[in-house]
């Protein structure tokens, strides 16, 4: 098969060089951060002991105790992230009000599911210059901070982006054999993928996998059909990232809780649920022995000091007992010595309650 004209445009990038905007999510997480210092343990090694559940010494600020793995090489996205296509054909355009991007409605690179072996271009990655790219991100890298893969698009994911969303979930019903061939080999993919970033990008610890199952009312699916139809080749993509010895965060948008023992069973560590829709105090108390959370903690734009840390104290009592929950810190950015302050506060009061919770000296 001929190289086609968006995966020709990958292929002859200049991956050594920076390719996102400034003020984008990509450039954003690209940039490099600040050491912490101070801390008794490493903080890499704190933030896995959260996420697998193995007596962390203190709580971790979700995103500030992390580096997030970027890369510009994976064009799932256009690179840069601004109006256009992605290595599969797909336009996208960003939507300012949210500042994240959608793809253009009536957006088709599948006429009919039955014609997808025939009309997707899979992606080459042979053709693609992942070790420049690799080179480039690892400098931007903290080591004492844990390095996590922000792996977008999942196999669902993807092929809604690829024809309409009504059709998608039609083929579950007309071509389940037909629909389970495309996310196995949607799978195979994505394990190249995961591959290639654990090849060149230097040390790995865990991914953060992407795939939204829901609305704001519940899962797309029953959960018979999600056992059936996306929990295979999903799985199969999990267990090779698992094998490689990192650990798992899902990203999935929606209220997608009727889907956690599938989440556990599949040996997902972590989720970062969509506030508002799936019950922070009925996850933790169901299934947080079994898998990590991440809530956020919001900060109102007149809380003074007194308040920011009452309120960290309160969700450390609430959520730190069984040493498998984190904060996301939600403030007002354009105060940053709100976000500094409850830190601060986390750090010093979660390793006091970890200490007496632990019975550490």
């Amino acid at each position: 098969m001929s190289v086609g004209k968006f995966m020709e445009q990958a292929a002859n990038r200049d991956y050594s060089k920076n390719w996102q905007n400034p003020g984008t999510f990509p450039w954003v997480f690209q940039q490099p951060k600040d050491p912490i210092t101070g801390r008794p343990h490493s903080v890499r090694e704190n933030y896995i002991r959260c996420v697998k559940g193995e007596k962390p010494y203190w709580m971790p600020a979700y995103f500030f105790e992390s580096n997030i793995i970027w890369p510009d090489a994976i064009e799932e996205h256009p690179v840069p992230e601004v109006d256009g296509y992605d290595w599969w054909g797909v336009y996208w355009t960003m939507v300012e009000t949210v500042g994240g991007m959608i793809t253009k409605p009536g957006t088709r690179v599948i006429s009919d599911f039955a014609n997808w072996k025939e009309e997707v271009e899979w992606p080459d990655l042979s053709l693609v210059d992942f070790r420049s790219d690799g080179e480039k991100i690892q400098k931007m890298l903290d080591p004492d901070r844990v390095h996590i893969y922000e792996c977008v698009e999942g196999i669902f994911e993807r092929l809604h982006e690829m024809m309409p969303f009504d059709e998608t979930l039609l083929a579950f019903y007309e071509e389940p054999e037909l629909l389970e061939e495309f996310f196995q080999k949607m799978a195979d993919y994505k394990i190249e993928s995961c591959a290639r970033i654990f090849e060149f990008y230097g040390r790995v610890d865990g991914v953060l996998y992407h795939d939204d199952w829901g609305t704001q009312r519940a899962g797309f699916f029953s959960n018979k059909m999600f056992r059936e139809q996306l929990m295979p080749s999903t799985t199969r993509l999990l267990k090779f990232i698992k094998d490689q010895g990192k650990f798992i965060e899902l990203h999935s948008c929606g209220k997608n809780v009727q889907y956690v023992p599938e989440m556990i069973e599949m040996g997902i560590d972590m989720w970062t649920p969509q506030i508002g829709i799936n019950e922070p105090d009925y996850l933790y108390e169901t299934y947080g022995d079994q898998m990590t959370f991440c809530f956020n903690l919001d900060i109102a734009p007149t809380d003074a000091e007194t308040e920011i840390r009452k309120k960290v104290r309160d969700f450390v009592d609430h959520f730190g007992a069984k040493g498998r929950c984190m904060p996301r810190i939600m403030t007002d950015m354009s105060n940053p010595a709100q976000a500094e302050i409850a830190r601060d506060e986390l750090y010093h009061y979660s390793l006091e309650y970890y200490n007496k919770l632990y019975n550490r000296g």
